[in-house]
Parts: structure tokens; C-alpha cells; sequence
């Protein structure tokens, strides 16, 4: 048997927008189950995101601290960011992201996995990006403003991340995915095997 998601859509019978914000929004749906009963379903409509795992040659992270008000955490992150154009390739938007958070550049790019965060009430997709041949990069930086301006930037050993991720204390969504996978990866096929950075992606599809 393979363990594969694969795509399906019930009828819905009525919707509504309750919410529009600036970048997402709040959708409701009367959805049809297998039964027949018809019931709502509240959840976030988001464009979708990236995320970068930067590995350096001394098998380190790049990993940056900022503020989430949501949570009232600071907490330790890889650089992401979100899909802000619709079709936006996420190679390019990825790269860009680790330019501005970090102002650091790559030679070789992966995908490490795709994943949907929190698929029982958002939409969200995120694609992670594995980077590596890391230096850094030309032109001035990034002009950052917000909960950016307070962010740290640190170079972690994976084996201290995959630490802090089982002991419960790094808890980003795209960290602990992104460390995990990268460990997998590497007890698996290596890093070289992984699918290339211009992958196809369903869940959110670009033009190249």
C-alpha cells in the first residue's frame, strides 16, 4: 500500500467571508459530509509560505529570534516568510527571504519537504527549502521595521537544534519540521536525493 494524501473536494452548499485582513482571511463553508448532513466549517484562508533551512559547511543552522504576539514567545525560527504575489515561484521568494532576514545567499537549493501547518483550520502551505553553500550576500541590507527590528541572528549545530526540538524547547512549526527532515534525509538517500528546488507543488502552483 502506498501512504500517499491525495486531493478531494465535498460539495459545498453556501459560503461567506466574515473576515478579510490584509494578507489573510476568515472563510466560512457549509460543507457536505459522507452521510449527508451538512455542516460548517470555519477556517483561515492564507497564500501560503517558505521556509529556508540554511546549512553551512560546519553543519550548522541559520536560525533567527523574533516575537510572536500570537503565542507571547520569542521564539527561535528559520527564515520564512509569505507568498505574497499569487503564482510567485517559491524558489525566488525563499532566496529573498534569506536576503532579508539574513543577508545571506546560496548556491545549492532542495526542497525538504512541503507541509500544510494547520490543515483542521488554515489552508496555509509551506514549502521548506534546504540551502546550502552558504556566503554573504552583496548590495546594502535589508531595511527591517516591527517585531524584525528586535530579531536575533545565530549559527546553531544541528545536533543542538534536534536537542531543543525532543526536549520541547523549540517549537516553530518550520524549525522542528525542517531540522527532522533534515535528519531523515540524511539517514535516508543524503541531501543530494532530495527533489529539486523548481519541484512541482499542487498545493500551491507557479510558474517558473
Amino acid at each position: 500500500m502506498t501512504i500517499k494524501d491525495t486531493r478531494e473536494e465535498w460539495e459545498i452548499r453556501a459560503t461567506d467571508v466574515p473576515f478579510r485582513g490584509k494578507k489573510t482571511s476568515v472563510r466560512t463553508d457549509d460543507v457536505v459530509m459522507p452521510d449527508g448532513t451538512v455542516v460548517t466549517r470555519d477556517y483561515q484562508v492564507h497564500p501560503g509560505s517558505v521556509a529556508v533551512l540554511a546549512l553551512d559547511d560546519a553543519d550548522r543552522v541559520l536560525v533567527i529570534r523574533q516575537y510572536r504576539h500570537p503565542v507571547r514567545r520569542k521564539l527561535w525560527e528559520i527564515p520564512a516568510g509569505l507568498l505574497d504575489v499569487p503564482g510567485e515561484n517559491p524558489l525566488h521568494a525563499a532566496q529573498r527571504e534569506l536576503y532579508e532576514e539574513a543577508h545571506v545567499k546560496a548556491e545549492d537549493w532542495r526542497v525538504l519537504t512541503d507541509v500544510y501547518t494547520t490543515p483542521g483550520g488554515c489552508d496555509e502551505a509551506v514549502r521548506i527549502f534546504l540551502a546550502r553553500g552558504l556566503s554573504e550576500a552583496e548590495g546594502e541590507r535589508f531595511e527591517v521595521e516591527h517585531e524584525e527590528a528586535d530579531m536575533e541572528l545565530e549559527r546553531v549545530p544541528v545536533a543542538e537544534l534536534v536537542r531543543g526540538v525532543l526536549a520541547g524547547e523549540l517549537q516553530n512549526n518550520c524549525l522542528v519540521v525542517g531540522v527532522l527532515s533534515l535528519v531523515a534525509a540524511r539517514q535516508g538517500d543524503g541531501l543530494d536525493a532530495l527533489r529539486p528546488a523548481q519541484a512541482p507543488w499542487p498545493a500551491r502552483p507557479f510558474e517558473s
